[in-house]
């Protein structure tokens, strides 16, 4: 068996939430594990509640980067003081690519944690982060075969391919949260955060207006992410989204409360990755306020429906959504479908690969020889 020493960045609550499981797996299992909160995520609730809930104390704790640049510059400067043999990190914040690259520039072999997610939108940053990732890991932890599929078809070999389920699931089982029963559920959780929607006043007004009409599916509790807020007053909606009638507005819930509030839920509207995968754990159907996601999985088995919010009809979209998946026939359908993004042991399944010998060579960083003629595509062939 190989121990080995593993530096693990996170900077979000998401990050948090995923990387607990798995740290405390690597450590059971005898490896050594610096853990790096890289600053992106300062608000309490949004990072350091969590970190303190599940038990991810960070070894370092840097400060607020101001961009992609800052947190390269940040994560070059740390690496090479901590020895590690190898970095991990999961998803597509901008810690993905600092710490990718910082990786790559000192030498260090990289693995992503959440591999191969795609949600071939060119206009977003998370799915360029994912790909700056795959170009440059050495281990490709997938969390479904979907995910697997994509990084075989862009040329990943299959041998640095491992699919080991998504943490979150990890997370959930811990903490033993159960579904609700479909008949003992009421309501709708929103939630909404991203630039592409919260950013740009149109969109902004469209998302105020259709939490206004989901109330008639239920109860509205809205945990307004400190983004949001901030847009909500810069563009002059926070006193229309307050005067709705059936909608309670509050600020962003603790963990344990929001996995509360999703269960109990009929339906949840998000723009939320995370949210997917935790209502697919509890059977409870998802509007995604997105045009694409990276996780398909949903979309496939009709628990999850893309709806958008860049135009009026997009938004009336999400609200027949939500109107039909809330309905009891749709309620029990989903709740009865197994989750597609793992089963409780990712964290576990992690550490047993890297105590695998075997894995040595795949992450042996070697410069390339051809001065013999050969050459790379023959190679392949």
């Amino acid at each position: 068996m190989r121990t080995r020493h593993v530096l693990v960045p996170f900077g979000t609550r998401p990050e948090v939430i995923k990387l607990a499981p798995v740290v405390h797996a690597l450590r059971a299992a005898g490896h050594r594990v610096t853990a790096v909160d890289t600053g992106q995520h300062q608000d309490a609730v949004m990072s350091g509640d969590i970190q303190r809930t599940l038990g991810l104390a960070p070894d370092l704790r840097l400060p607020k980067p101001n961009g992609l640049g800052a947190l390269v510059t940040a994560a070059a400067a740390v690496l090479p003081d901590q020895g590690a043999d190898l970095v991990l990190a999961l998803g597509d914040t901008h810690t993905v690519p600092a710490y990718a690259l910082a990786a790559r520039g000192a030498g260090i072999p990289f693995a992503h944690l959440e591999a191969g997610l795609r949600s071939f939108n060119p206009r977003s940053l998370e799915e360029v982060n994912r790909r700056v990732a795959a170009a440059t890991a050495q281990l490709h932890f997938a969390p479904t075969d979907r995910a697997a599929a994509f990084l075989r078809a862009e040329g990943v070999p299959v041998e640095r391919i491992f699919v080991v389920g998504n943490p979150v699931i990890d997370t959930l089982r811990a903490k033993g949260v159960r579904p609700v029963p479909a008949a003992d559920r009421a309501g709708v959780l929103v939630t909404a955060h991203r630039a592409s929607n919260v950013d740009d006043p149109a969109r902004l007004a469209r998302l105020v207006d259709v939490v206004g009409r989901l109330a008639a599916i239920g109860p509205v509790r809205f945990p307004v992410h400190p983004r949001t807020r901030a847009r909500l007053h810069e563009h002059g909606l926070a006193g229309r989204l307050a005067a709705l009638t059936g909608v309670t507005c509050e600020d962003p819930l603790p963990y344990d409360d929001l996995l509360t509030a999703l269960a109990r839920a009929r339906v949840v509207v998000t723009d939320s990755g995370g949210l997917q995968e935790e209502a697919a754990y509890l059977g409870v159907p998802v509007v995604v306020l997105r045009r694409s996601t990276p996780r398909w999985e949903g979309v496939e088995a009709g628990t999850a429906v893309l709806t958008g919010i860049t135009s009026n009809a997009e938004a009336d979209r999400a609200v027949a959504a939500a109107h039909h998946l809330s309905t009891p026939a749709e309620l029990s359908r989903v709740a009865a479908l197994p989750c597609p993004y793992g089963d409780g042991h990712t964290g576990a399944r992690v550490a047993a690969l890297l105590a695998d010998p075997a894995l040595d060579a795949l992450l042996t960083l070697d410069e390339p020889d051809h001065t013999d003629g050969t050459l790379p595509w023959e190679l392949a062939s």
